[in-house]
């Protein structure tokens, strides 16, 4: 009877056992025993080469399999590194990337900017505490003036002799390599007691009498004119030079009230010996009795015969005279220009790049003492008339040119 699955004790033949006789007898049934177990040997033999051949083969397809996702692997990864590799910063370190990505931030915030008035915008843009665009600043005022420099429009207004008169202005420091070309009623005072300090004749700015400051017999300050001509070309060509300039305008009200009106130094030569003169010959009201006045100021500066006067006064003149006159800006390469109007961030960014920031503080600066005043220019020229005004702009035009201060409009027209 066949076995069935559901049988109790019933084996199902395996595929591989051998289906043997129930009932044979004698020799026959040996040797049917042995043929079959013969076919047995010889079929499973065959299987298990074929098996094996078969594993084999498996297994080659599929190590060949694993060398290739690992070769398509490497050419990804390869393409994927060129594709994406910087250009810019092959063989190079990467600091560029950072500062652009620190620009961005920082162009982030622009709504912080100060804001300059119209009459007022000095070239480039200065931001408080953020000394990442003062570079950049003071690289443009660079190149504005040499542009303006190669004018040949303005070549009259633009260049001057680097004569005795501009070494006068120059006051060197040896020790820290520097120049600073001294132009008048922008500060000067205060950068005279940082160059006292750096010298050594004083340990610290609170320690210089006022007195001693501007007394250059005793400020331990070289003018550059003192040196040898070989000396004067070396330290031109080696050491860091920088001067502060101002609006022209603002500057020569400030130059009229310090020595015409306030006169707090008490120097009498102004009133009893400069002004009389500017009176006798500029004055137009000979009625008037009065000291000298800003209109009378103003046309003398204005007149294109002034030098007459000018060789007359001396060196007082340093008070009222362009920048170009003072410190040659065409004929030196000056490393830094300084503004009085964003002097707050200027001396800092100086001291800096001068190396000696860690040395010397430049004294606190009073707040909104630097801001251009329209206001008070406005009334210091309300008065005078228009042929004077543009008579004196003839004349210090080239510093509004080559320091990127606004022609002045509102008092032009």
């Amino acid at each position: 009877m066949p076995c069935s699955a559901s049988q109790r004790g019933c084996r199902l033949p395996s595929p591989f056992t051998p289906s043997l006789p129930v009932a044979q007898d004698g020799d026959a049934a040996v040797a049917g025993m042995l043929h079959q177990f013969s076919a047995f040997l010889l079929t499973g033999s065959n299987n298990f080469i074929w098996l094996m051949s078969d594993n084999m083969h498996h297994q080659w397809l599929l190590l060949a399999a694993c060398f290739w996702v690992i070769f398509m692997f490497m050419v990804a990864s390869k393409f994927i590194t060129l594709t994406f590799k910087d250009p810019d910063g092959y063989g190079a370190k990467q600091e560029p990337l950072i500062l652009t990505a620190v620009t961005k931030v920082e162009e982030a915030r622009v709504p912080e900017e100060k804001h300059w008035t119209k009459e007022f915008q000095p070239t480039g843009k200065a931001f408080t505490g953020n000394l990442l665009h003062h570079p950049l600043v003071h690289m443009e005022r660079l190149e504005l003036l040499r542009n303006v420099c190669r004018d040949t429009a303005l070549r009259n207004l633009s260049h001057t002799a680097v004569s005795k008169f501009v070494l006068d202005r120059i006051f060197v420091c040896d020790k820290h390599k520097i120049l600073f070309c001294q132009t008048p009623k922008v500060g000067n005072t205060q950068w005279k007691k940082v160059l006292i300090v750096l010298n050594g004749a004083y340990s610290s700015i609170d320690e210089i009498p006022e007195s001693i400051v501007h007394d250059h017999e005793k400020n331990g300050l070289p003018r550059l004119s003192s040196f040898s001509d070989s000396e004067i070309k070396k330290r031109l060509n080696l050491y860091f030079k920088f001067f502060i300039v101002r609006d022209p305008f603002e500057r020569l009200i400030s130059a009229f009230k310090d020595k015409f009106v306030h006169n707090p130094r008490f120097e009498p030569w102004y009133r009893h010996e400069i002004a009389p003169s500017i009176i006798r010959k500029y004055r137009r009201n000979r009625m008037e009795t009065k000291g000298l006045q800003f209109e009378d100021f103003v046309r003398y500066l204005g007149d294109p015969n002034h030098r007459w006067l000018d060789v007359q006064f001396g060196d007082h003149i340093i008070h009222w005279v362009t920048y170009v006159e003072l410190c040659a800006p065409c004929e030196i390469t000056y490393s830094v220009i300084g503004h009085h109007e964003t002097l707050e961030d200027d001396a800092p960014y100086i001291l800096k790049a001068a190396g000696i920031d860690h040395l010397v503080s430049y004294p606190t600066i009073p707040p909104g003492i630097t801001v251009y005043n329209k206001t008070k220019v406005e009334r210091y020229f309300s008065g005078i008339s228009k042929r004077d005004i543009r008579r004196l702009y003839a004349r210090f035009e080239g510093d509004f040119k080559l320091f990127g201060y606004r022609e002045p409009d509102f008092l032009l027209k």
